[in-house]
């Protein structure tokens, strides 16, 4: 976990970054929020980028949970409106996260979360990889994913080929509790808080299923909610080419949560 302190704070945002890759990748977010003035949080989720342990490995998908609240309470240090921003499985970490009702935000940002994916195992392998959880849950296999289905900028497409620290295989254990962690945050739903919740999503998205998004977006039952399909863009919304567009719709969205709140 670091801190990255920006002058005349307005509020700390909690960044969650996505399946396979590390919160170094979202070095160019965290430099926007700080100009706007927020305070950001972030690290490295359990068996991903420089964590110790079993890379692609977890036990359970509550140490993701687990590790975001530790950050929460880092913010929350700062006695300023704190807000969830998760990509992708981070989206579906910060959505788990407050449907566990141990944690109060001020505001949850869901970039393309990880509602459904287009690329699953076929049903032979699926049965098979049941067994595997039981007898190898730490077996490791190639995750197949490459960054010019989820990005259509060539800078970070030709990073990611040398990045040393994205993961390009993950364990039976990590595949079976991602897939419990969506079913349960369409199960759970009920247990979403009134918390006013941005979602962002990528029109053309090649990993998380579009449909998916919108169906558990629509079964959300708050006071405030707002979605926003980015028309042809990728999966990773923040690192598209026009990405400094979606971090102002972001800082919209907070700074309108802090005006709420100081009126």
């Amino acid at each position: 976990m670091f801190v990255k302190l920006a002058e005349d704070p307005k509020a700390v945002i909690v960044v969650i970054h996505g399946a396979f890759e590390h919160s170094g990748r979202y070095d160019w977010v965290i430099d926007q929020l700080n100009h706007y003035g927020y305070h950001v949080v972030a690290g490295d989720l359990p068996g991903q980028g420089k964590t110790k342990g079993k890379r692609g490995h977890i036990r359970s998908f509550q140490q993701y949970i687990d590790t975001v609240q530790t950050w929460i309470n880092q913010a929350k240090d700062y006695q300023l409106p704190v807000f969830l921003l998760g990509h992708s499985m981070g989206g579906l970490t910060a959505i788990r996260t407050v449907q566990k009702g141990n944690v109060k935000v001020d505001g949850v940002i869901l970039s393309s979360p990880a509602l459904g994916m287009k690329n699953g195992l076929t049903r032979p392998l699926y049965y098979a990889s049941k067994l595997l959880n039981v007898a190898t849950p730490s077996m490791r296999f190639p995750t197949g994913i490459k960054s010019d289905i989820a990005t259509r900028n060539e800078g970070y497409k030709a990073h990611d080929v040398s990045d040393p620290l994205f993961l390009r295989k993950v364990s039976v254990r990590w595949y079976h509790e991602f897939e419990k962690a969506i079913v349960a945050a369409f199960k759970d739903i009920k247990h979403y808080p009134n918390v006013p919740t941005l979602l962002l999503q990528g029109e053309i998205d090649h990993l998380v299923k579009v449909e998916a998004v919108k169906t558990w977006f629509n079964e959300l039952d708050i006071s405030e909610k707002t979605i926003k399909i980015w028309e042809g863009f990728y999966h990773e919304i923040l690192n598209e080419p026009e990405r400094e567009d979606v971090v102002m719709d972001i800082v919209n969205f907070i700074e309108h949560q802090i005006d709420q709140t100081t009126r």
